[in-house]
This record gives structure tokens, C-alpha cells and sequence, in this order.
């Protein structure tokens, strides 16, 4: 249901969506069913990204719909949550994913981990494929430490976070299903528009952590991330995004050699993953060699800023 006009918003729920009409509604849904138990008001807001499948009709058609940005071209990831969270009206927003769907009491949960945290400004939901099985969702922020770690395949023990069943403090959290301190994101001016998509909620964490600001792992809080931004189009596209945001992470918080550093580090795992999969079943020696590729060469290639620019230009005017 709709929030009455004029009544107290405390939470904003903050929605991006690409072309995922299906995966909108269902989401949608969930954070109806989410709103209608809560003690405190609340808006939802839906930014469609230039989609062409109904997502923007189907968001404004949709009953806990109070407002959709329709933008009539594709942008980077970075810039629409940043929109979203300039136009939040409640002291918190949950930014979510199309692709994302809250399980009851979520946003509750996140609520009362940054209520008890007054120096955190981000928390994270414990993320769930579709399947049911767990999803890494919280990390150490990179460095050529954690590039070491995934050399020497250590990294889920030593870089993921996302562990244990009580709420921790960690350095990032994806930004999936993620409840944002509206006030301590205008105090870093939000994400930065640079990072297209990956990398972008990394960055914001980590200026947040510059500024005295904390971010929390929530287990309780649990959400299911379908992560069809990850495995639908252009798979060799988000490759190049990938590494380009990676390495754009490093030159802007540490120093070239570090960049350098981790670019080595992370194409050595990537190589032996490209060599294990020649003979291991249902994986692609090809893909994990574009990687290696990419990561040494993060200025070159074609990423989805460039593949949003070819979209935008064929949008009839």
C-alpha cells in the first residue's frame, strides 16, 4: 500500500531496475509484504534504467509503487542509486536490485543493526541464490593482501566477511540489498559516478570508512539475489567493467605499484583457474583466460559503459 501523502517517511526503499520485468514485480511484491508490518512510514522508489520490456509500466501500475524515475537511457549503476538516494525522503534507504527479494522481516532487521550502530552507515543482508545456497556478501576491502589471498585460493577464508550469525562490522558489503544511512551518504557526496558498474559500492564504503562512517554484516537480514545482472548478456563486457572498475578501485585509494600489483596477483588466479578448467567439467578455460587479459590490460576492450552508449543509440528518439 502506497504511503499517505505527507505522512513521516523513515525508510525509502530505493529500486534499479535494467530489463528484468519479471524479476521487478516479484521484488516488488516482497517489499509490499515487507511495508505492510512495519512500525514506521516508508516510500518506494523505482528508477527503470531505459528498459523496452514493460518495467516501467509494470512499476508504475504496481500498488506499492509511490514513485518511478523512468530514464529514457541506460546509466551506470553508480549514478541512478545515487539519484535514488538524493531523492530519498526517509532518514534510511534500502538499495535493492531487481533481481533482489527480501525475505520477511528483512528490512526490520537492518533497521534495528543501524538504529543500535549509530557510527555504522551501511548494512548488509545476507544474500541467497535462487536455489537456496549461501552467496558471499561481505568483504575485506581490496588490496594487494587480499590479491594474495585469491592467488593462493585462501580467499573465502581470509577476504570474505560474510560468516558467522551475529551481526559483525565489515569492510563493504554488496550493494544488492543494502540499507544506507541517507545522511552519511550526502556527507561523501554519494557514489561516484566513475565507476559504471562493480567496484562502485566498494568505493562508497571505503570513503565512508574515511570519514569515520562503519558498515555491518546483518545475517538475520536475508535476501535473495538472483544475480541476473551477472550472468545474462555480454558476458565478455562485464569481464572488461569488471577489471577496469577493479583497477580504477586501486589507483584511487592506493598507489600505482599496489594497482600493479593486484593486477599480477589477480591474473595469476585467474590463469590457473583458465588451466584447471581444460579438464575439469562445466567450465570455460576461454573465459577465465579473458579475465587474465582484462585484468593486465584493464584500458583495453569494450566494457558496459560502451555497451549502454551502443544501446542509447539505438533508442528511437
Amino acid at each position: 500500500m502506497a504511503q499517505a501523502p505527507g505522512s513521516d517517511v523513515e525508510l525509502s526503499y530505493c529500486v534499479v531496475n535494467t530489463s528484468h520485468r519479471d524479476l521487478l514485480v516479484r521484488g516488488l511484491d516482497a517489499i509490499a509484504r515487507e511495508r505492510s508490518g512495519l512500525p514506521f512510514g516508508a516510500e518506494v522508489l523505482v528508477l527503470d534504467n531505459g528498459s523496452r520490456d514493460g518495467s516501467a509500466e509494470a512499476a508504475r501500475a504496481h500498488p506499492a509503487v509511490d514513485e518511478l524515475i523512468a530514464i529514457g537511457h541506460r546509466r551506470g549503476k553508480a549514478l541512478n542509486d545515487s539519484e535514488l538516494l538524493r531523492r530519498a525522503r526517509g532518514r534510511y534507504a534500502l538499495l535493492l536490485n531487481e533481481d533482489s527479494e527480501l525475505h520477511a522481516g528483512a528490512t526490520i532487521s537492518l533497521w534495528h543493526a543501524l538504529e543500535e550502530h549509530p557510527g555504522a552507515a551501511c548494512a548488509g543482508a545476507r544474500l541467497l541464490r535462487a536455489d537456496g545456497r549461501a552467496q558471499a556478501s561481505a568483504w575485506r576491502f581490496p588490496t594487494p593482501l587480499t590479491a594474495l589471498a585469491g592467488a593462493l585460493f585462501l580467499h573465502r577464508l581470509l577476504t570474505v566477511q560474510s560468516k558467522g550469525r551475529f551481526t559483525r562490522e565489515v569492510d563493504w558489503c554488496q550493494s544488492a540489498a543494502l540499507m544506507v544511512r541517507v545522511e552519511a551518504a550526502s556527507a561523501v557526496d554519494y557514489l561516484d559516478p566513475e565507476f559504471f558498474v562493480y567496484s562502485d559500492e566498494v568505493d562508497f564504503a571505503k570513503r565512508l570508512r574515511d570519514a569515520g562512517w562503519r558498515s555491518l554484516y546483518v545475517p538475520e537480514a536475508v535476501a535473495v539475489h538472483d544475480e541476473q545482472l551477472s550472468v545474462d548478456s555480454v558476458p565478455e563486457r562485464r569481464i572488461v567493467e569488471m577489471s577496469r572498475n577493479r583497477d580504477l578501485y586501486m589507483r584511487k585509494h592506493h598507489s600505482p605499484s599496489a594497482a600493479r600489483a593486484v593486477r599480477w596477483l589477480t591474473a595469476w588466479s585467474y590463469a590457473l583457474r583458465a588451466v584447471a578448467a581444460v579438464v575439469l567439467p562445466g567450465r570455460s578455460s576461454s573465459r577465465y583466460w579473458r579475465h587474465v587479459t582484462a585484468t593486465l590490460h584493464p584500458e583495453r576492450g569494450e566494457g558496459l559503459r560502451e555497451a549502454a552508449a551502443e544501446y542509447n543509440s539505438a533508442t528511437p528518439a
